[in-house]
């Protein structure tokens, strides 16, 4: 039995040479640079992240690793999000050309 990305795959015998898997096609990850990166962290924070990624079958690493790929991809959603909606406010036309003031809005005696 083979494991890749922690999940267990059975390989065809006509799909390996010499006890080797090998493929036709190049996967992406290796196109990918990784680099290391230190946390200091309480320990009990570790402790726990530990127990955690043991639970879920995964290295504390990758539970990192996980959460700051969602917290970027959430961040640059948010911005293109934001990008967009400006967009759409400077395309849209003018409604009006009556300027508020402060007094005007807020004039109790004109509400009686």
């Amino acid at each position: 039995m083979t494991f890749v990305a922690g999940r267990a795959l059975t390989i065809p015998a006509d799909l390996t040479a010499r006890g080797r898997l090998w493929s036709t096609y190049q996967t992406v990850e290796p196109l990918m640079t990784r680099t290391n990166l230190t946390l200091h962290l309480d320990v009990e924070v570790i402790r726990r992240a530990r127990i955690l990624a043991a639970k879920r079958g995964t290295s504390v690493s990758a539970l990192a690793a996980a959460e700051l790929i969602e917290l970027v991809t959430e961040d640059e959603r948010f911005e293109q999000a934001r990008e967009r909606a400006e967009a759409i406010l400077n395309a849209a036309s003018p409604r009006g050309d009556r300027r508020w003031r402060r007094d005007e809005l807020h004039d109790r005696q004109a509400l009686r």
